[in-house]
């Protein structure tokens, strides 16, 4: 293979796997936290009297949170927003 061959096939391998990753990256929903869908033992992060995550003590708990998409978090009955306290 001559060089200048060598050069357009890197060129466009390059070009390809950049466009390929950013398409990837673009198009990831973005993700909340959802309040009351939670299950005992599967919350992610601090809340409601601890400090860690995996330590919810109940399903469902409305003052314990998980990230997922705005959308999955509605369709679950779940709220992005705090409970009030």
């Amino acid at each position: 293979m001559n060089l200048k061959k060598l050069a357009i096939a890197t060129a466009v391998g390059s070009f390809l796997a950049a466009g390929s990753m950013s398409a990837t990256a673009g198009d990831a929903p973005s993700k909340d936290k959802c309040y009351g869908v939670a299950k005992a033992g599967k919350n992610d992060c601090a809340g409601n009297g601890h400090s860690c995550a995996g330590q919810a003590k109940k399903d469902n708990d409305p003052n314990e949170w998980v990230h997922m998409p705005k959308a999955d978090c509605e369709k679950m009955g779940g709220k992005t927003e705090a409970p009030k306290k």
